[in-house]
Protein backbone atom coordinates (compact mmCIF):
# COMPACT_ATOMS: atom_id res chain seq x y z
CA UNK A 1 0.00 0.00 0.00
CA UNK A 2 3.08 2.45 -0.29
CA UNK A 3 1.52 3.30 -3.50
CA UNK A 4 -1.36 4.52 -2.08
CA UNK A 5 0.19 6.46 0.43
CA UNK A 6 1.93 8.06 -2.24
CA UNK A 7 -1.14 8.93 -4.48
CA UNK A 8 -2.88 10.29 -1.10
CA UNK A 9 0.35 12.86 -0.99
CA UNK A 10 -0.49 13.79 -4.12
CA UNK A 11 -3.98 14.56 -3.51
CA UNK A 12 -2.98 16.61 -0.05
CA UNK A 13 -0.80 18.54 -2.21
CA UNK A 14 -3.30 19.26 -4.73
CA UNK A 15 -5.90 20.06 -2.22
CA UNK A 16 -3.65 22.73 -0.34
CA UNK A 17 -3.33 24.43 -3.44
CA UNK A 18 -7.14 24.51 -4.08
CA UNK A 19 -8.15 25.50 -0.45
CA UNK A 20 -5.44 28.63 -0.57
CA UNK A 21 -7.11 29.96 -3.96
CA UNK A 22 -10.27 29.26 -2.18
CA UNK A 23 -9.53 31.53 0.82
CA UNK A 24 -8.27 33.93 -1.27
CA UNK A 25 -11.30 34.04 -3.44
CA UNK A 26 -13.99 34.27 -0.78
CA UNK A 27 -11.68 37.55 0.26
CA UNK A 28 -11.76 38.56 -2.79
CA UNK A 29 -15.72 38.56 -3.30
CA UNK A 30 -16.41 40.24 0.43
CA UNK A 31 -13.84 42.83 -1.28
CA UNK A 32 -16.18 43.46 -4.36
CA UNK A 33 -19.34 43.08 -2.99
CA UNK A 34 -18.39 45.83 -0.53
CA UNK A 35 -16.93 47.82 -3.29
CA UNK A 36 -20.26 47.48 -4.94
CA UNK A 37 -22.29 48.58 -1.73
CA UNK A 38 -20.43 51.50 -1.32
CA UNK A 39 -20.97 52.13 -5.18
CA UNK A 40 -24.77 52.01 -4.87
CA UNK A 41 -24.62 53.71 -1.66
CA UNK A 42 -23.12 56.88 -3.51
CA UNK A 43 -25.14 56.83 -6.19
CA UNK A 44 -28.28 57.22 -3.67
CA UNK A 45 -26.40 60.12 -2.26
CA UNK A 46 -25.65 61.38 -5.86
CA UNK A 47 -22.27 61.42 -5.06
CA UNK A 48 -20.80 60.69 -8.14
CA UNK A 49 -17.10 60.79 -7.33
CA UNK A 50 -17.49 58.26 -4.80
CA UNK A 51 -19.43 56.05 -6.89
CA UNK A 52 -17.16 56.45 -9.65
CA UNK A 53 -13.73 55.25 -7.30
CA UNK A 54 -16.18 52.26 -5.92
CA UNK A 55 -17.24 51.02 -9.56
CA UNK A 56 -13.66 51.64 -10.70
CA UNK A 57 -12.33 49.28 -7.78
CA UNK A 58 -15.44 46.75 -8.14
CA UNK A 59 -13.90 46.12 -11.93
CA UNK A 60 -10.69 45.97 -10.62
CA UNK A 61 -11.29 43.07 -8.08
CA UNK A 62 -13.71 41.79 -10.53
CA UNK A 63 -11.13 41.02 -13.10
CA UNK A 64 -8.87 40.06 -10.82
CA UNK A 65 -10.82 37.09 -9.42
CA UNK A 66 -11.82 35.97 -12.95
CA UNK A 67 -8.22 35.97 -13.82
CA UNK A 68 -6.86 34.38 -10.28
CA UNK A 69 -9.78 31.55 -10.56
CA UNK A 70 -9.45 31.11 -14.52
CA UNK A 71 -7.69 27.48 -13.80
CA UNK A 72 -10.31 26.85 -10.99
CA UNK A 73 -13.57 26.02 -12.78
CA UNK A 74 -14.89 24.90 -9.71
CA UNK A 75 -14.26 27.45 -7.70
CA UNK A 76 -15.05 30.55 -10.17
CA UNK A 77 -18.47 28.80 -10.70
CA UNK A 78 -18.73 28.50 -6.53
CA UNK A 79 -21.92 30.24 -5.38
CA UNK A 80 -20.27 32.78 -3.51
CA UNK A 81 -17.99 34.08 -6.04
CA UNK A 82 -20.84 34.24 -8.97
CA UNK A 83 -23.01 35.87 -5.97
CA UNK A 84 -20.25 38.88 -5.93
CA UNK A 85 -20.32 39.10 -9.53
CA UNK A 86 -23.60 39.39 -9.47
CA UNK A 87 -23.39 42.06 -6.98
CA UNK A 88 -20.98 43.81 -9.43
CA UNK A 89 -23.80 43.74 -12.47
CA UNK A 90 -26.05 45.44 -10.24
CA UNK A 91 -24.16 48.20 -9.47
CA UNK A 92 -22.85 48.83 -12.74
CA UNK A 93 -26.22 48.52 -14.01
CA UNK A 94 -27.85 50.55 -11.25
CA UNK A 95 -25.75 53.47 -11.16
CA UNK A 96 -25.64 53.12 -15.20
CA UNK A 97 -29.77 53.72 -15.14
CA UNK A 98 -30.23 55.91 -12.36
CA UNK A 99 -27.23 58.35 -14.36
CA UNK A 100 -29.57 57.41 -17.42
CA UNK A 101 -26.06 56.22 -19.15
CA UNK A 102 -26.43 52.98 -21.57
CA UNK A 103 -27.08 49.19 -20.26
CA UNK A 104 -24.48 47.29 -20.14
CA UNK A 105 -24.14 44.25 -21.81
CA UNK A 106 -23.09 40.72 -20.11
CA UNK A 107 -19.82 41.08 -22.42
CA UNK A 108 -19.33 44.32 -21.38
CA UNK A 109 -19.22 43.39 -17.90
CA UNK A 110 -17.06 40.20 -18.90
CA UNK A 111 -19.90 37.98 -16.55
CA UNK A 112 -21.89 34.66 -17.12
CA UNK A 113 -25.38 35.37 -19.13
CA UNK A 114 -27.23 33.11 -15.65
CA UNK A 115 -25.22 36.38 -12.79
CA UNK A 116 -25.93 39.12 -15.40
CA UNK A 117 -29.66 38.44 -15.27
CA UNK A 118 -29.70 37.46 -11.54
CA UNK A 119 -28.03 40.55 -11.23
CA UNK A 120 -30.06 42.42 -13.08
CA UNK A 121 -33.30 41.08 -10.87
CA UNK A 122 -31.61 42.88 -7.65
CA UNK A 123 -31.47 45.90 -10.26
CA UNK A 124 -35.38 46.34 -10.03
CA UNK A 125 -35.00 46.97 -6.28
CA UNK A 126 -32.28 49.82 -6.26
CA UNK A 127 -34.47 50.93 -8.96
CA UNK A 128 -37.59 50.93 -6.75
CA UNK A 129 -35.34 52.42 -3.59
CA UNK A 130 -34.90 55.53 -5.95
CA UNK A 131 -38.15 55.97 -7.07
CA UNK A 132 -39.73 55.88 -3.65
CA UNK A 133 -37.75 58.51 -2.68
CA UNK A 134 -38.77 60.84 -5.56
CA UNK A 135 -42.48 59.77 -5.62
CA UNK A 136 -41.67 60.79 -1.79
CA UNK A 137 -41.87 64.67 -3.09
CA UNK A 138 -44.67 64.29 -6.01
CA UNK A 139 -44.86 63.18 -9.48
CA UNK A 140 -42.28 63.45 -11.09
CA UNK A 141 -40.76 62.06 -14.99
CA UNK A 142 -37.59 60.74 -13.30
CA UNK A 143 -39.82 58.64 -11.61
CA UNK A 144 -41.79 57.10 -14.69
CA UNK A 145 -38.10 57.02 -16.59
CA UNK A 146 -37.03 54.84 -13.49
CA UNK A 147 -40.39 52.88 -13.21
CA UNK A 148 -40.30 52.35 -17.29
CA UNK A 149 -36.93 50.45 -16.61
CA UNK A 150 -37.73 48.13 -13.78
CA UNK A 151 -41.57 47.23 -16.25
CA UNK A 152 -38.66 46.27 -18.68
CA UNK A 153 -36.05 44.18 -16.64
CA UNK A 154 -39.16 42.45 -14.90
CA UNK A 155 -41.00 41.69 -18.86
CA UNK A 156 -37.60 40.04 -19.65
CA UNK A 157 -37.19 38.28 -16.78
CA UNK A 158 -41.04 36.78 -17.06
CA UNK A 159 -40.02 35.12 -20.26
CA UNK A 160 -36.32 33.43 -19.32
CA UNK A 161 -38.58 29.96 -18.46
CA UNK A 162 -35.53 27.56 -18.04
CA UNK A 163 -34.51 25.22 -15.01
CA UNK A 164 -32.81 27.02 -12.00
CA UNK A 165 -29.79 24.45 -12.34
CA UNK A 166 -29.19 26.63 -15.70
CA UNK A 167 -30.50 30.32 -14.44
CA UNK A 168 -29.47 29.89 -10.62
CA UNK A 169 -32.16 30.53 -8.77
CA UNK A 170 -33.56 33.20 -11.39
CA UNK A 171 -37.22 32.41 -11.36
CA UNK A 172 -37.10 33.40 -7.46
CA UNK A 173 -35.63 36.79 -8.22
CA UNK A 174 -38.46 37.09 -10.60
CA UNK A 175 -40.98 36.78 -8.40
CA UNK A 176 -39.10 38.96 -6.15
CA UNK A 177 -38.95 41.72 -9.08
CA UNK A 178 -42.19 41.76 -9.78
CA UNK A 179 -43.86 41.73 -5.56
CA UNK A 180 -41.63 44.75 -5.00
CA UNK A 181 -42.50 46.60 -8.39
CA UNK A 182 -46.07 47.38 -7.16
CA UNK A 183 -46.05 50.19 -4.23
CA UNK A 184 -43.78 52.53 -6.71
CA UNK A 185 -46.55 51.83 -9.21
CA UNK A 186 -49.84 52.70 -6.77
CA UNK A 187 -47.65 55.44 -5.65
CA UNK A 188 -46.92 57.20 -9.43
CA UNK A 189 -50.40 56.86 -9.97
CA UNK A 190 -51.72 58.59 -6.83
CA UNK A 191 -49.17 61.44 -7.65
CA UNK A 192 -50.15 61.55 -10.95
CA UNK A 193 -53.36 61.92 -9.60
CA UNK A 194 -52.77 64.21 -7.20
CA UNK A 195 -50.87 66.66 -9.80
CA UNK A 196 -53.89 66.41 -12.52
CA UNK A 197 -56.65 66.91 -10.06
CA UNK A 198 -55.68 70.36 -8.96
CA UNK A 199 -55.64 71.49 -12.66
CA UNK A 200 -58.95 70.10 -13.67
CA UNK A 201 -60.20 72.40 -10.32
CA UNK A 202 -58.80 75.61 -11.82
CA UNK A 203 -59.73 74.96 -14.95
CA UNK A 204 -63.53 74.14 -13.41
CA UNK A 205 -63.14 77.13 -11.34
CA UNK A 206 -62.15 79.33 -14.26
CA UNK A 207 -64.83 78.08 -16.64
Amino acid sequence: MHKLEKIADQIRQKFDIINAKRDQALAQARQLTRACSLAIRAVHRDDKDAMGIQLSEARALADTLRKELVNYPDLFYAGYTQDSLKEFVEASVTCALIQNHPLQTPEELLVEEATYLNGLAEVVGELRRRTLDILRHGYSQEAERLLGFMDEIYSVLVTMDYPDAITNGLRRQTDVARSISKRPVAMLRSACARTILPRRSTRSASS
